[in-house]
């Protein structure tokens, strides 16, 4: 398998920043309220282990090299 051009990087880093909305910086928030806040965070933990998989070559684990 050829490694992506930098162009096909560029659109996929697009079209994922696309999918998470607004830039928020390096950080995650969550807002719970008495009203469906823990669907909506069960849902986004769900959104969250579905990217580690997709992008899980390109990722590495803190501490390994």
């Amino acid at each position: 398998m050829a490694e992506p051009t930098k162009e096909e990087l560029m659109a996929r880093i697009a079209e994922l920043e696309k999918q998470a909305g607004a830039k928020r910086g390096n950080r995650i928030e969550f807002k719970v309220s008495e009203k469906g806040g823990r669907v909506r965070l069960s849902d986004s933990a769900d959104a969250l282990r579905s990217f580690l998989q997709e992008n899980k070559s390109w990722l590495k684990l803190k501490g390994s090299e």
